[in-house]
């Protein structure tokens, strides 16, 4: 016979990981068990590394760490954002955010994985969250109550909810017939580290080009992560230059913004393709983070979905009198999320996609639009409070006067033309309540 747990977490990874913490208070308050069933084991030790891969942390993100206790230690190794720039390759266009504007101590902040990990299993109770690791599950099997994971040494574990939190290749979504919504970008995502001259003062870069957008994220020790994306030939050979091409050339995009570009470390590249699972939850199964959407890196918006999606589920199984796994309550959570996951993968698309086209009346428009939310200070506002992974529509609408009575809406766009069409297009998965008017209607 296998063993019984409550509720089996199947990924240890950094969602996996946070849903845990997310959940151990309240769980050890109503006795329930969790196991994080992973195949690979987290290291003792924090080791620094030049080549250590990161992630973009929000403003929001942060603050849901500070609630979970993590963020006094977590802070000790990350990078504050303290301002955005956004700009297009040959255009004079940009749109720059800065934490001072906003009120904040920093628009975001960078981590390496393997330090945001090791706080995050230092964090785990074991009195509540039992680890089986290294270990895989080959299996899942659905029983009338919950599901059977068949573990790879053939042992099994029930439980009454899973959590398919394996990653977007997942081979058990797979095998459950879950499919998936498949959109190619026909782009490939170089990632590396690299070392500027001069200091990068907590500066964030997104920069668009007509082969693909780059980001540059600031990290300890003035090191840079680098997030470029090309058509995947030409992405295949930047990997194959040698240190002082690859320089040279990622000089000539970026520019001189931080003086020289010195050192880059091992380079790697991901494929990069938009994938939502068809569903996200069925009677004591649940998929979380890339398992139930994967997005473009550019916008720095995954793992911040991903965890407030993670903070959701645990609140709404914590509030919950019904049995763990009820169909209810996880449609209860799919609904409380369901705006922030529309607005935020939609936001992610749009903007790649808008920024990919190299149609010239729509990057010109494009340009006018970047500095259009650079001196209009509400869509600067909706802009930022998107990349800090705060709230979707702004506290005060706007009201305008006219002829007659009176408009409400959050922004009104005056002159329909390629700007205010543009500015509309980018801001049209924002929540904001647009109204976009001609000329020649006022």
């Amino acid at each position: 016979l296998g063993a019984c747990a409550l509720l089996a977490i199947i990924g240890g990874g950094l969602v996996g990981a946070s849903l845990a913490l997310a959940l151990q208070q309240g769980a050890k308050a109503r006795g329930w068990r969790i196991v994080l069933v992973e195949p690979f084991a987290p290291g003792d030790t924090y080791q620094p590394s030049y080549d250590a891969r990161s992630t973009a942390l929000s403003y929001g993100t942060q603050q849901i760490y500070q609630r979970l206790g993590l963020w006094q230690e977590l802070s000790q190794h990350v990078a504050a954002i303290a301002q955005i720039h956004v700009s297009e390759r040959g255009r004079f266009g940009a749109t720059r955010l800065t934490a001072e504007e906003e009120g904040v101590a920093a628009l975001g902040y960078v981590v390496e994985n393997a330090w945001l990990g090791q706080c995050l299993w230092r964090a785990l109770d074991p009195t509540v969250v039992e680890w089986r690791c290294p270990a895989q599950v080959d299996a899942l099997q659905a029983l009338d109550d919950g599901y059977r994971l068949t573990l790879e040494d053939g042992s099994t574990l029930d439980c009454d909810l899973a959590v398919l939190a394996d990653g977007g290749r997942s081979g058990l979504r797979e095998q459950l017939g879950i499919a998936v919504q498949t959109t190619p970008y026909r782009q490939t995502a170089l990632i590396a580290n690299i070392t500027p001259a001069d200091a990068h003062a907590g500066q964030a870069f997104e920069r668009f080009t007509a082969e693909g957008p780059m980001a540059l994220l600031p990290l300890p020790d003035n090191r840079c992560a680098l997030v470029w994306t090309r058509p995947g030939k030409d992405a295949e050979r930047l990997l194959q230059l040698c240190e002082r091409e690859f320089l040279a050339e990622l000089q000539q995009v970026f520019g001189y913004r931080l003086g020289a570009l010195q050192q880059v470390g091992s380079r790697h590249l991901y494929p990069l393709q938009l994938i939502e699972a068809s569903e996200q939850a069925r009677p004591h199964l649940v998929l979380l983070g890339n398992a139930a959407h994967s997005l473009h890196p550019i916008a720095g918006q995954g793992y911040n979905l991903s965890l407030r999606d993670a903070l959701c589920l645990a609140e709404t199984l914590l509030d919950s009198r019904a049995p763990l796994g009820d169909l209810a309550t996880l449609q209860a959570y799919l609904q409380r999320q369901a705006q922030d996951q529309n607005l935020t993968v939609g936001f992610s698309d749009r903007v790649t996609r808008l920024f990919s086209n190299d149609q010239p009346l729509l990057a010109a428009g494009r340009n006018l639009g970047l500095l259009g939310l650079d001196l209009f200070p509400p869509a600067t506002r909706w802009f930022a409070r998107q990349a800090m992974g705060l709230g979707l529509r702004s506290e005060q609408p706007l009201v305008f006067a006219k002829p007659g009575g009176q408009m409400q809406a959050d922004l009104i766009i005056v002159g329909a033309g390629m700007v205010g069409s543009t500015l509309a297009l980018a801001l049209k998965d924002s929540g904001l309540n647009i109204v976009l008017l001609d000329g020649g209607a006022l």
